[in-house]
C-alpha cells in the first residue's frame, strides 16, 4: 500500500468514527427529550382528600385509574380552607369536591382568580340540610327548632370546621335566629352521634349531605327550608391548580370527561365502605366492574 492510499484509508476511517459519534450524540439527545416527556406525563400527581365517604371513593378511584396508566398519585388528607389555599398556591393538584352553587360558594369567590374549576359538574343531584331521625314526627322543617330547643340542648352536633357546609350552617342559624349552638366535631363523629341516637330513639340535629351512606343505614329525613339558606340541588365540581391543564393535559381532560350518576356514585361508595381498612382496594374493584363507564371519560 503506497502512502498516498494509505493516507486516504486514514482519513476514510477517522470520517467514520466521526459520523457514529455524531449519530451517537443524536440519538443520546433524542432519548433525553423522550425521558423528560415521559417524566412530565407520569410524574407525582397530587389530589386533596377530605374524609367524607363520597370524597374518599372518588379520590380512590381516581387513583387507581392514573396509576393504572403509570402516574404515581399521593393522596393528601386536609380540611376544605388549607386545601383551596394549597391549590392557589400551586402545593395541590387537584381538589376533587367543591360543591356549588352554595356550600363551597365562599371557596369559589375567593379561589376563582388563582384556582382553575371545571365549568361542568361530575355530579349534578346533591342534596345538603339539616336532618334529623324519620321518628321525630313533630319536626319537619328548620322553623320547628327554637320551639323544640330543649330537645335537642340547642345544639346542632356538626363535622369539620371550615367546611363549605358547616359555614353554610352558620349563616342559617342566624337566617333564622335560632338560639343553637353548632357543635364543631369530625364527619366520622357525627355520623357515630347519629347511630347513637337513633339507636335509642333520641333526638338529634345535624347537617348531612346526599349521597351519604347513611341514609341507607338509618330513617333520616331532611328538614324543610322555606328560606333555602342550603339552596336547592347542589352539583359537585373539581378545580385544579393553575397550570395544571398543561403539565397533565391528558389527566385533565379525562377528569374533566368525569361524570358519575346516582347509581355508579352510589356503588363506589358502597365498594369502598366494605373495604373500609383498604379503599383502594374497593375503588380497584368498582373500576374493573365498570370499565366503559371510564373509557367514555378516557376518550
Amino acid at each position: 500500500m503506497n502512502f498516498h492510499r494509505k493516507g486516504q484509508l486514514i482519513l476514510f476511517t477517522v470520517l467514520i468514527f466521526v459520523l457514529a459519534a455524531c449519530n451517537s450524540n443524536g440519538a443520546s439527545g433524542e432519548s433525553d427529550s423522550t425521558s423528560d416527556e415521559a417524566n412530565e406525563n407520569t410524574g407525582t400527581i397530587t389530589i386533596g382528600q377530605i374524609n367524607w365517604p363520597e370524597n374518599i371513593a372518588v379520590t380512590n378511584m381516581w387513583k387507581a385509574i392514573l396509576e393504572d396508566e403509570g402516574y404515581d398519585v399521593e393522596l393528601t388528607l386536609v380540611e376544605m380552607g388549607p386545601q383551596m389555599a394549597s391549590l392557589a398556591e400551586g402545593d395541590l393538584d387537584i381538589a376533587p369536591e367543591i360543591w356549588l352553587p352554595v356550600q363551597d360558594k365562599s371557596y369559589y369567590e375567593e379561589y376563582k382568580e388563582d384556582v382553575d374549576f371545571a365549568e361542568d359538574p361530575w355530579y349534578e343531584n346533591g342534596k345538603v340540610g339539616l336532618a334529623v331521625p324519620e321518628y321525630m314526627d313533630d319536626i319537619n322543617s328548620i322553623e320547628d327548632l327554637n320551639e323544640n330547643t330543649d330537645k335537642f340542648n340547642g345544639e346542632i352536633t356538626g363535622f369539620e370546621p371550615g367546611a363549605g357546609t358547616m359555614i353554610t350552617t352558620e349563616e342559617m342559624i342566624d337566617a333564622y335566629d335560632l338560639n343553637y349552638d353548632l357543635v364543631e366535631s369530625s364527619e366520622a363523629a357525627m355520623i357515630t352521634s347519629i347511630r347513637n341516637a337513633v339507636d335509642q330513639e333520641k333526638p338529634i340535629v345535624a347537617p348531612l349531605w346526599k349521597p351519604h351512606y347513611i341514609f341507607s343505614e338509618v330513617d333520616l329525613k331532611f328538614l324543610d327550608d322555606p328560606k333555602e339558606s342550603f339552596g336547592e340541588t347542589e352539583k359537585i365540581y373539581m378545580a385544579t391548580r393553575e397550570g395544571f391543564d398543561s403539565d397533565y393535559e391528558q389527566v385533565n381532560e379525562w377528569m374533566r370527561n368525569w361524570k358519575l350518576t346516582d347509581d355508579q356514585l352510589g356503588e363506589l361508595m358502597l365498594d369502598v365502605q366494605e373495604n373500609e381498612d383498604d379503599p383502594l382496594k374497593g375503588a380497584k374493584k368498582w373500576v374493573e366492574e365498570n370499565q366503559d363507564v371510564v373509557e367514555e371519560w378516557m376518550k
